[in-house]
């Protein structure tokens, strides 16, 4: 039975962009570049296909150069075979009618020696994140990283301004910079790791820095309604010491007045995965979205584990403009048609989500839906 009283399943105009639904693909590692020069696979380009019927699709998270890699088999966008690779899917999309976004990141001194030609990784400053690397050998304990220097860091946000560029040329149709915890722009905003006593730390303005000087690259080549980010402003497990703290509150406020004058296409957040209570960011518990809301003027995009019902509801109450889904578009390639029609859905098999090639990739069913 077809249901059409589904906010998610309204067509929304983004910018100069029209939108089948709000329903977002949101970024997932899937770990299937399987070649040493990380350049998307004709496979990578029939799984994003698969997923087309989705408003829009966010990359899995894209390496904006070799310093930033720290997870094997995940493809970049530094190098023109890597953007010739990228054609290929973003054409496959298109093709099926589809609208895609690439994510940009760095992950900083998440990534290990081992991923990094022997050399250290780089960070805000020489702390160890006390977080896992996903290296050819399976995972390991994150070293101490070397301190970027200001010249590195201004180096690192022309790769972004370049990955973009890049992005540009393969034929997506934005880019989402990839902040969420345990990537380099949260070590930056974390006291915990940002060390610094330069003009990129410190205070909150300064750790914040460097999320606006990225964004003002990257709008030097795409407008900024093409451009977007992603926060996890309290996630608090499985990112070693980039944790709330007492400052959390007041940076994201600070972060989300200075947004207001950029014109994203929205700001994506990821909202807790557990409790909040006696943590510093407890004030957040209730109505979590409602908060960002109340301070950001712009687009924001919902991410929390949502089903159907918990998306519709939150759009209905206006605290989010989409709602992005992970983990359900993984064994349902046809997640708006099942929502469409109220058909289960399927359950993914975790043993294959970073490695299996085709399968648990590529091999699961769309439903049998008769009009």
């Amino acid at each position: 039975m077809e249901n059409t009283l589904s906010p998610l399943l309204e067509e929304y105009q983004l910018g100069d962009l029209k939108l089948k639904n709000r329903v977002v693909m949101a970024s997932l590692t899937r770990g299937r570049a399987t070649n040493p020069e990380l350049i998307p696979t004709p496979i990578m380009a029939e799984y994003y296909a698969q997923r087309a019927s989705a408003g829009l699709i966010l990359s899995e998270g894209t390496w904006v150069n070799p310093q930033s890699i720290g997870f094997i088999n995940v493809p970049g966008i530094y190098t023109q075979e890597q953007v010739e690779g990228w054609k290929t899917v973003t054409k496959a999309v298109h093709d099926k009618g589809g609208v895609i976004f690439s994510q940009l990141g760095h992950i900083g001194a998440g990534a290990h020696p081992d991923l990094q030609k022997g050399e250290l990784p780089v960070g805000p400053s020489p702390v160890n994140i006390q977080s896992q690397s996903f290296t050819p050998e399976g995972f390991k304990d994150t070293v101490t990283p070397r301190e970027m220097t200001a010249a590195e860091i201004h180096s690192t946000i022309q790769d972004y301004k370049k990955a973009a560029q890049n992005a540009k040329e393969a034929g997506f149709d934005g880019v989402e910079v990839h902040a969420i915890a345990g990537m380099l722009i949260p070590q930056f905003l974390s006291i915990a790791t940002n060390r610094r006593t330069d003009e990129y730390g410190g205070s909150l303005e300064n750790r914040a820095r460097i999320i606006f000087e990225i964004l003002d690259a990257i709008i030097e080549v795409w407008d900024s309604s093409r451009v977007s980010i992603k926060f996890s402003p309290v996630m608090i497990s499985h990112v070693g010491i980039v944790q709330p703290d007492e400052e959390t509150i007041p940076l994201f406020k600070y972060i989300l007045k200075k947004l207001d004058s950029y014109n994203l296409a929205f700001v994506h957040i990821v909202g807790p995965a557990e409790d909040l209570s006696g943590t510093p960011v407890d004030q957040l518990q209730e109505d979590y979205f409602a908060h960002f809301r109340n301070n950001y003027k712009g687009r924001i995009m919902a991410n929390l584990g949502f089903s159907k019902e918990s998306g519709n509801k939150i759009l209905s109450e206006g605290n989010a403009d989409f709602v992005s889904f992970g983990e359900p578009f993984i064994a349902n390639p046809d997640l708006v048609e099942r929502f469409k029609h109220n058909v289960p859905l399927s359950q993914s098999d975790r043993d294959t989500y970073y490695t299996g090639e085709e399968n648990g990739y590529i091999t699961y069913p769309k439903a049998l839906i008769t009009e």
